[in-house]
Formats: structure tokens, C-alpha cells, sequence
């Protein structure tokens, strides 16, 4: 730490949310000025795609992040239809389900040090 620096308590917030959700999450963190990365992920039931967002803030800021996933990343339903189902010489076709997706997963982790070069 330089001298004249207060030290600050720093948080790392991974958020893993719908690839649809994606893209406006990062935009909206960008323009509250939150900066962020966004890994391409894949995971869940579906084997659908997903994002990681890593978003290192000050403790402080740690609230209104999560404000901004919470309004950027609403879970919803969608019906899809599962893949056939093969048994010896008969193939089922099975009835398409309704499953939730969207929303967030998020974690929010302590910084034990954070260097910018």
C-alpha cells in the first residue's frame, strides 16, 4: 500500500447466469461503473450455456451490485423437450417439461490482496 492510501476492503462477487442474461448484465455493471469479466461457461440441467461474471468492488459496493444481478438476471420458464429415449428397437419420444431458467447463482468472497499493475 503507498503511503497516503487507506487500505479497503475488497470483495470478489462470481456471478453464473443464463448466456441470454449475460451481455445486459455486463452492460449495466459497465455502466454504473463496475468493471467485470465474463467467462463463457456451460453447466446445469440442460447443458445450456451460461456465464461467469467476476466482478471485483469495494465492500461497500457490494449491495448495489447485487441490485444490478438481481434486476439484469430474472429466472423464468421455458418448456423444452428432453432428447429420445432409445431401448432395443423402440425409440420414446418424451413430453416436453417445464424447467426454470435464468436468475443467478452468485458468491461473494473476500480479497485478501488486490494489485493493480
Amino acid at each position: 500500500m503507498g503511503r497516503g492510501r487507506k487500505a479497503v476492503q475488497v470483495k470478489l462477487i462470481i456471478s453464473i447466469v443464463h448466456s441470454d442474461d449475460a451481455d445486459m448484465l455486463v452492460r449495466a455493471l459497465g455502466e454504473r461503473d463496475h468493471r467485470c469479466t465474463k467467462i463463457s461457461t456451460t453447466g446445469g440441467f440442460l447443458r445450456e450455456g451460461n456465464a461467469t461474471i467476476l466482478i471485483g468492488t469495494e465492500a461497500a459496493h457490494v449491495d448495489e451490485v447485487l441490485g444490478i444481478i438481481r434486476e439484469n438476471c430474472q429466472a423464468r420458464v421455458q418448456w423444452v423437450s428432453p432428447p429420445p429415449l432409445t431401448e432395443v428397437g423402440e425409440c420414446y419420444v418424451p413430453q416436453p417439461i417445464e424447467v426454470q431458467i435464468g436468475g443467478a447463482t452468485v458468491f461473494v468472497l473476500d480479497v485478501e490482496r488486490s494489485v493493480k499493475f
